[in-house]
């Protein structure tokens, strides 16, 4: 048995078991990657699909996904790569539904996509720090190749794995999916502080902007907005000095998905009034799927 420190949940995991995100493994008491290099989703996208507004805007970007997630989000828009159980046998070598793609080949993928339009990989669909070892080892020999690099990711991580990938991270989206601790422990199964401190340490040698998905009935106030836009604000770099009003934040529309069927769609002028209450405090706030 041993011992996972991707996250907070700091997985005890027996020898060729899964831990509670069925990514990570152990072979041979080593907590290791289950999923490296193992893809099931390959597209090339539009750079505002992550979403990122203001990086390399009009460009495209070639994202990959793998499988797993270390969050329970009921309204998961992708339950069948993330935490549903059909994910467990994506960890079965003989899949299907899952392509064997190296660092190198997969760098090398991105590079033939560049007369597309193409600037990079971004890692995205499931959480891709449940296999950081695979986006730190592709993402240097895309940077090698002279390409950009994108994480798209719940933040859910800690410092040690965040510090081994940042060197090779040009961009990030990361959810801040709502400012309280009962909404983060008891809705999404997750922590919100170890995402502030993820985010806190991001901003300081990375590209990043925010997402927030508006949950009618538990993350919809104007008191949270107001807090959670405080927060990103009071920023700083690594002098200190204050940088949050430009970090760019995303307020997205919800829509009844996978186990969140007991509530409507975000009505949209719910969102654009959450966006407003944002600018108070932020300088770029975009809205999403209005």
């Amino acid at each position: 048995m041993a011992r996972c420190e991707v996250c907070f949940r700091h997985c005890e995991i027996k020898e060729s078991k899964l831990g509670f995100c069925l990514a990570r493994t152990v072979k041979d008491g080593k907590v290791v990657a289950a999923n490296y290099g193992r893809l099931t989703g390959l597209a090339l996208d539009p750079i505002e699909k992550k979403p990122l507004a203001r990086f390399y805007p009009g460009s495209r970007i070639l994202s990959v996904g793998s499988y797993g997630c270390n969050l329970r989000c009921p309204f998961c828009q992708n339950s069948e790569i993330s935490w549903s159980e059909e994910t467990k046998g994506f960890a079965d070598p003989a899949s299907e539904y899952v392509r064997y793609v190296s660092p190198a080949d997969l760098a090398s993928l991105a590079e033939r996509y560049t007369g597309m339009g193409n600037i990079g990989v971004a890692f995205t669909y499931n959480e891709p720090l449940v296999g950081y070892e695979y986006v730190r080892d592709s993402a240097r020999l895309a940077h090698e190749k002279g390409m950009k690099n994108v994480l798209v990711s719940n933040g859910t991580a800690s410092i040690p794995v965040l510090e081994d990938i940042l060197p090779f991270i040009d961009a990030m989206n990361i959810d801040l999916k709502g400012f309280t601790e009962h909404y983060y422990n008891d809705v999404l199964g997750g922590d919100l502080n170890m995402v502030k401190a993820f985010i806190e340490r991001a901003v300081k040698d990375c590209h990043v902007e925010l997402t927030t998905l508006v949950v009618p009935g538990e993350n919809d106030s104007e008191e949270e907005m107001r807090a959670l836009s405080s927060w990103v604000a009071s920023l700083t770099d690594k002098k200190g000095n204050r940088i949050g009003t430009e970090i760019p934040l995303h307020v997205s529309r919800f829509f009844p998905r996978f186990n969140m069927l007991d509530r409507p769609a975000t009505d949209t002028s719910r969102v654009y009034r959450l966006a407003e209450v944002a600018r108070e405090n932020l300088r770029f706030v975009y809205t999403g799927n209005c």
